[in-house]
Parts: C-alpha cells; structure tokens; sequence
C-alpha cells in the first residue's frame, strides 16, 4: 500500500520550525563547563539552521551526554537533527543509529520533561516512518501510537491508517494478534476516523486505506466469521458487541446463509430493530420454509418501513406468507396492497392473485353451471392480464367455458357472471373457442 504521499504534508508540518529559545536554561555552575556549553550550544544550532544536520549530531550529543536538562530545546531541536542527519546519510549502519536517537531523545524528554501527550503522536509517526518494514521495533511503534491514543484520545486522522497498517504488518512478522484482537483494533481505529469525522475533518481517503490494509490481510471470510466467531456468541447470546461485529462482517464479506449471522440477526432485531433487520431476518425464515416465524417478524417490518417502496416490499411478503398458510383471500388483500403501494410489484402481485384464483377451482366448483365453476378462470385471466403475463393469460383462457357450455345454459359471451366463492369477482363471460 502506498502510504508514503499520504504523510508528505503531515511530516512536513512535524518538522517544521527550530526552537530558538526555551525558558528556564541550566547553564552549569563551573564557569569553564558553562563556556562550553554555550559554545557548543551555539554551534549545533548553527549547524541545525544550515542544514548541516550530521555535523549538528556531535556538539549536540555532548550537550545531550553532559548537560541534558540545559534546555528542552534540545529535545526539540534533536529530533530535526537526528531526522535530518538519517536522512543525509547514505550509510545503513549509521541511519539506524540516527533514527534510533530519534527515539531516545523522546524517551529523554519525557523523563525530564514528564510531557508525552505534547509529543507522543509525533514520535509514533517518525517510528512509523523508520521502523516499518523493522520486525523488531515495530512492537514498540504499535505501542507508541496506542499511548498516544490513550494520553489524548485520538490521533491525526491522516495516521490512522498507518497505525493499522503496522497491526498488519506487527502480526504479519510476529503473529502478534488473534483474529479476534486484529478485528478489536480495526474497530478502534475506525472509531478514532469517526471522531475526526464527527469534527468536521474529511477522513474519506484515510478510512479507504484502512479497509484496504483489511482487505489485504486476508483475516476475514465466512469460514472465520462462523467457526471463530460463532462460537463466541453461542457461549453468550445475548453479547450485542459480538453480534455487531459478526452482522457488520457477514454483509461485508456477503456471509448470509451462516448459522452465526442468523444469531446475530436475531439478536439484533429483537434488541435494536431496524428496517432492515426485520425485513432480512424474516426473508432468512422464510428461505428455510418457516412460514410462521416469518409473518411476524414481517409484520414489524412494516411498522419500521419509511418508504412506500418498503412497505410494498413486506406487503409482498406476506401475501407469499398467507398463500403457503391457504389464507387465500388474506393474500390477495396483502398483494393489492404492495401493488398499490409501489407500482413496480404490479406484475408479481397480480401474477399471484391470478394464481390464487387458478388454484382454487376445486374449492369453489358447486357442480351445477359449469359457466359459473369456469368464471373463476376468466377472473385469473384478468389478473394475469393486469400482471402483463402473457403466458398465463392464454393458460388461464385455455380453462374458460366453451360457446357449446354457454348456449346449453342460456348464457352468451359478454354477460356478467359472478364467481361466487371466496373470489367474489363478477366477470364478463367469454369463451376459449
């Protein structure tokens, strides 16, 4: 991941400005040593200002080595030295050293100065800046950036994403982290992004970097979801921390048909219900032909619709839920009720009623005009034809009564019969011939 230019702007606004003067100066009481220091104090910072910055180290360790509560300018300064004087050298052996004096000085500081929240998030960004690609130091990194998130409560947003991508590379080198704690740690750091955002700050790039840096840890996938975090919500059921997690993850990584999503669905819905969570949980029991769990969770589905789009999506539903239950008339409600509600269920509503009426012409047959039993057919024909369901009009046409059937009973196409029964439509007669 390329998050060098990401921290281009932030490095610079670190590493800008010198300390010229600090109060409070411990000049030493010997007069020769006072003269020393003095000069060698004045020499660095000559140095310093030409960029002249390993030439600066030497006067400056000895200030650092013999007076090392002069001033804390030298703190401030050296760590512009060190930097600097790493970044001259050419020289591995002597680049590590210089870094490695970063460091230390911000070690020294803070047992002089006791200060760390000034500074801390400075010194985890140069640690990340150095130690990186470093198995062993980047333990110490992690930590640095975790105390600065603990000492002030957050750090620059623009690090957020290089603290987790030194998780993934701290577990990548030493398998430092479980799954779980990885998760714990991206959850956190997404949160530090969230109060950025709630300050106004745009986090837009720094939150994309950082589900990348997940992505390409490759930790999560349904098999982990289930078979390790699944386990934990069984031994506690009503833990919404785990459940969040395992929901946020299974529609993440699309992990619907998982027996721990479904828990923690469940668990969701019935504490802090959504929309959404009733509309899925329902569809999940319905998938499984648990019609019965499903019509109520569908029905506070419907209490929890914003739109008419999503009460026609439930209406829908449970039109389905009453025609596998024989609630044949409480379908057909249910089903014109989602057409009128959004006009793109249209055809799939009628398309059911016209079903509805196909399949009931055992039920509703009196056995005595066979004009009559057939009208229940010139019913689902108009249904269908309201569906646009060309293929089921003709099927539905090919069951109305003959001219033959008609004459013998008196009757002609064009009059109106009534279907009697459950369907309680009158239609026009026609015939199929």
């Amino acid at each position: 991941m390329k998050l060098k230019s990401t921290f281009l702007a932030l490095g610079a606004m670190l590493l800008a400005g010198y300390v010229q003067a600090q109060d409070g100066w411990n000049w030493p009481a010997d007069p020769a040593q006072e003269a020393k220091a003095r000069e060698l104090n004045a020499a660095y910072t000559d140095y310093m200002k030409s960029d002249q910055f390993i030439e600066a180290t030497k006067p400056l360790h000895w200030l650092l080595t013999n007076v090392p509560n002069l001033n804390e300018s030298l703190y401030i300064n050296g760590v512009n030295v060190y930097k600097g004087a790493a970044d001259k050298t050419e020289d591995a052996a002597k680049k590590l050293i210089y870094q490695d004096s970063v460091m230390a000085i911000y070690d020294k500081r803070e047992e002089l100065f006791d200060n760390a929240p000034k500074w801390i998030e400075n010194k985890a960004y140069f640690g990340y800046q150095f130690f990186k690609s470093d198995k062993q130091r980047i333990p110490n990194v992690v930590a640095d950036f975790e105390r600065a998130m603990e000492l002030n409560g957050n750090i620059n947003h623009q690090l957020v994403a290089a603290y987790f991508d030194l998780i993934y590379r701290n577990n990548a080198y030493n398998k430092a982290y479980t799954g779980e704690q990885v998760l714990a740690k991206y959850d956190m750091a997404s949160e530090l992004l969230n109060k950025s955002e709630a300050e106004g700050k745009d986090v837009t790039s720094s939150r994309s970097l950082l589900e990348q840096v997940l992505i390409n840890m490759e930790l999560i996938n349904c098999d982990f979801i289930e078979k390790t975090m699944g386990p934990k919500l069984a031994a506690d059921p009503t833990n919404l921390e785990i459940a969040d997690q395992i929901f946020k993850y299974s529609v993440q990584y699309k992990c619907f048909s998982s027996n721990s999503f479904m828990a923690a669905l469940e668990l969701k819905d019935s504490t802090s219900p959504t929309f959404a969570t009733s509309q899925v949980r329902a569809m999940r029991y319905m998938a499984s032909g648990d019609f019965e769990k499903a019509q109520p969770v569908l029905e506070k589905a419907l209490t929890l619709a914003e739109t008419n789009k999503q009460k026609g999506e439930v209406q829908m539903e449970l039109a389905k839920i009453h025609t596998q239950a024989g609630r044949k008339s409480a379908a057909r409600t249910a089903a014109r009720e989602a057409a009128s509600l959004d006009p793109e269920l249209t055809s799939s509503a009628y398309s059911l009623i016209g079903d509805l009426y196909m399949s009931s012409f055992n039920d509703c047959r009196g056995g005595e005009s066979r004009a009559k039993d057939y009208s229940i057919f010139i019913a689902a024909h108009a249904a269908y034809q309201r569906a646009g369901n060309s293929s089921k009009m003709a099927e539905a046409r090919s069951r109305f009564p003959s001219k033959e059937e008609l004459f013998t009973e008196g009757l002609q196409p064009g009059s109106s019969i009534s279907t009697g029964c459950w369907v309680g439509e009158t239609v026009t007669l026609a015939t199929r011939d």
